[in-house]
């Protein structure tokens, strides 16, 4: 139940994450709309919550479980590049390029957690 829920989490955040991207290259009203700043954060918390939970209930340790310990540097990586995309970047390219290289971010978080095994900590 815990991984479906989480799994569902996580394509809620993409998709959100996405669609405020979307939004930013239209200069949307839209963003400032005040679920749109208060979502993002509730479902975040929900899905990293999860992910907790999920590993203490199977015993997992991120420094015994390599690929976990990469999965968490990814999602801290994917939670920077996405603020850097949303927030920091100051024009239309620098915007793409952070969106672009959030998403590697979650291939590879996605990738980590379908193969459990780990790409730079060997």
């Amino acid at each position: 139940m815990f991984k479906h829920l989480h799994m569902t989490l996580a394509v809620l955040s993409i998709s959100l994450f996405t669609l405020r991207f979307i939004w930013l290259l239209a200069n949307s009203e839209k963003l400032q709309a005040k679920w749109v700043k208060i979502a993002p954060h509730v479902i975040d918390t929900l899905l990293l919550s999860l992910g907790v939970i999920m590993a203490v209930q199977y015993s997992m340790n991120p420094i015994e479980q390599l690929w976990l310990g990469e999965k968490l540097l990814a999602v801290i990586a994917y939670i920077f590049t996405g603020y850097y995309t949303l927030k920091l970047a100051r024009n239309r390219s620098m915007q793409i390029i952070g969106y672009l290289g959030a998403m590697g971010w979650v291939m590879l978080i996605v990738r980590l957690a379908m193969t459990r095994e780990p790409m730079f900590f060997l």
